[in-house]
């Protein structure tokens, strides 16, 4: 998910037109780029968490909010894993485009945000909330703390939100589909972190740049928006898989980092 926003009441110059173009051509390749990514370790190991902690497949959760949706892939998992209804968001138009070429689902409502916010969700609208690869791709600490005061806005009490990332206790180690950060080195907080991934099938792999937030910047955020009954979940691969191979690193590292929180 990316944020961009353009303001102020004069015209553009053709250099900013231009400017303008070439950011959402990018745009448009990351997206593809992106759909093309094998999420294996994500579909056995990091959705599944974060659907428990959310409830997901409960009957208290019927309606749940996907902020950075990207091409869909979860919304759909959330839809074919219980009767709720997903509102999916993301300020990538690409992405969306994607996401209704080839996961529309009538229980899945794809919406745009262009600047990052949810003005068109009301207060306690939502039953459970998620970010997934939202905040290791987010550079501004101060935006982490918009999406998670908006997710808490639109969450009604008693509702979860939960954020799933990149583990930033394993950065380095090559995992079966990824790796985030290079091995052996120390990263700080916010500081840019290179990101490899696979695509299925072989081919060039997707490089991507993650940004690296230790776990208590995951939890001041969550606490600074009003979160409480904060959980920390670093799942690993509990049963082997032959998809990941006979000695897979998820099964004695964890690749995710799972936080969430309770609103009141």
């Amino acid at each position: 998910m990316t944020s961009r926003t353009i303001s102020g009441t004069e015209q553009p110059t053709a250099d900013a037109v231009a400017s303008t173009a070439e950011a959402l051509k990018a745009e448009a390749l990351d997206a593809d780029a992106f759909e093309s990514y094998d999420d294996l370790p994500e579909r056995l190991i990091g959705y599944p968490a974060v659907f428990h902690a959310l409830g997901i497949g409960s009957c208290a959760v019927r309606t749940v909010l996907d902020y950075g949706c990207g091409p869909g892939k979860v919304a759909t998992r959330v839809v074919e894993a219980s009767d709720a209804r997903v509102v999916a968001v993301d300020t990538a138009p690409r992405m969306l485009e994607i996401a209704r070429e080839k996961r529309a689902h009538p229980r899945i409502d794809y919406r745009l945000s262009e600047d990052g916010g949810l003005g068109f969700l009301e207060d306690g609208s939502v039953d459970a909330a998620m970010a997934c690869f939202v905040f290791s791709t987010t550079g501004d600490f101060a935006d982490l703390h918009d999406i998670a005061a908006e997710a808490h806005r639109v969450l009604r009490p008693g509702g979860r939100f939960a954020v799933l990332d990149p583990n930033p206790r394993t950065a380095g180690i090559r995992f079966s589909t990824f790796r985030s950060g290079e091995p052996g080195r120390v990263y700080t907080k916010g500081e840019r972190r290179r990101s490899r991934r696979e695509r299925p099938g072989g081919g060039a792999p997707l490089e991507l740049v993650d940004h690296h937030w230790p776990c208590q910047a995951y939890l001041d955020v969550l606490g600074k928006a009003g979160f409480t009954d904060l959980d920390v979940h670093e799942p690993v691969l509990t049963h082997r898989s032959a998809l990941l191979g006979a000695d897979p690193a998820e099964a004695g590292h964890p690749p995710f980092l799972v936080v969430s929180g309770v609103r009141q």
